[in-house]
């Protein structure tokens, strides 16, 4: 015989303030008195002979039972709201809200989205640029596609594509002022989409950590730095997704011929209460099928050449490009080492 449930509407109130670790918050969210909200507390907890929260301090904590009870009633309302979307838009018609890095959905999502709304005209999508992962737990988001660890708990996740960061510039601003070496970058402006983590990466990698750098410029996210690089401004770090079809084009040039692994990956991820919803499948499945069919050859990694210049210094990586006023061919153009 199945075991009689708590009623919901105490569950609902326990979800609430757990996740919000408010009653008054919980309350606001469910537009009812702060006292209902405590009443329903009281009786959950002597429905189940236990304590759920500790008392006391500002934010209310979840005592062990508590902390036991709350995932299973997170997924349970989880699941009764995507049974209930599925009820109302079985097909893949509907609104679908994306929230993703910023470079990814400006350089590589926005110039294929007719791709899907072509096979998929039923569905109008918000494409909104963060790569913050609270968006996973909001309900106004389907999908998310980050850059990070992809370590979300209570999340669907998949790692959707790991990433090659390279210097990147104009071939403008190449043809004016060339990098003849890797020492000539102190001349250049480099430009960060981070805090400087990754050039100190590559420089690492490049033997040129003391490296005498000029002006630097420091952005909120890849995008900027790359569209600072298409503007001629400086040498920014592309990767192998955001700036393939930019090196592709002759947008950007590649001026070095050394690649280093990003310290993250992109993964796609939602709530597990959305993820077979209809129009939230065939988003993640077209966002996969399109990254293999589109795939760009990567820059050629120079294992060789700093094994032939080991102990030679960093003047030894020499640009891709010869002679040296002109700028790295295309990424589709580029040879493999003999």
């Amino acid at each position: 015989m199945v075991s009689r449930l708590p009623p919901l509407n105490p569950l609902r109130a326990f979800e609430a303030t757990a996740r919000l670790g408010s009653v008054s918050a919980a309350a606001r969210e469910l537009s009812v008195t702060h006292g209902a909200v405590s009443h329903q507390i009281r009786g959950l907890e002597e429905a189940l002979e236990t304590t759920l929260f500790k008392r006391g301090g500002k934010r209310l904590k979840l005592t062990a039972q508590g902390a036991l009870l709350l995932p299973a009633v997170t997924n349970a309302f989880g699941e009764i709201a995507a049974a209930t979307a599925l009820m109302k838009r079985p097909e893949t018609r509907g609104d679908l809200t994306v929230t993703g890095v910023p470079a990814l959905l400006s350089f590589w999502i926005v110039p294929r989205l007719n791709q899907f709304t072509e096979q998929y005209p039923g569905i109008s999508v918000t494409l909104n640029a963060s790569n913050d992962p609270a968006h996973l737990r909001s309900p106004d988001v389907d999908v998310c596609v980050l850059y990070g660890d992809g370590n979300w708990p209570d999340c669907w996740t998949r790692l959707w594509s790991n990433l090659k960061l390279f210097p990147v510039a104009s071939p403008t601003l190449l043809n004016s002022h060339p990098l003849r070496s890797v020492r000539d970058l102190g001349d250049h402006t480099l430009l960060h989409g981070d805090d400087g983590r990754e050039w100190n990466t590559w420089l690492s990698a490049a033997d040129a950590t003391d490296l005498a750098r000029g002006r630097q410029h420091f952005m909120g996210d890849a995008r900027l730095s790359t569209e600072a690089a298409l503007h001629g401004q400086g040498i920014a770090l592309g990767d192998t997704i955001t700036a393939g079809n930019l090196v592709a084009r002759g947008e950007l040039a590649v001026p070095f011929d050394l690649t280093v692994p990003a310290n993250d990956a992109f993964y796609v991820a939602c709530r597990q209460a959305v993820r077979q919803a209809p129009i939230v499948r065939v988003f993640i499945d077209w966002l996969f099928a399109s990254l293999e069919a589109d795939r760009l050859p990567e820059p050629q990694v120079s294992a060789r050449m700093l094994l032939r210049n080991r102990g030679r210094g960093p003047d030894a990586l020499r640009p891709v490009s010869t002679p040296a006023d002109r700028p790295a061919p295309p990424l589709s153009q580029r040879k493999s080492p003999s």
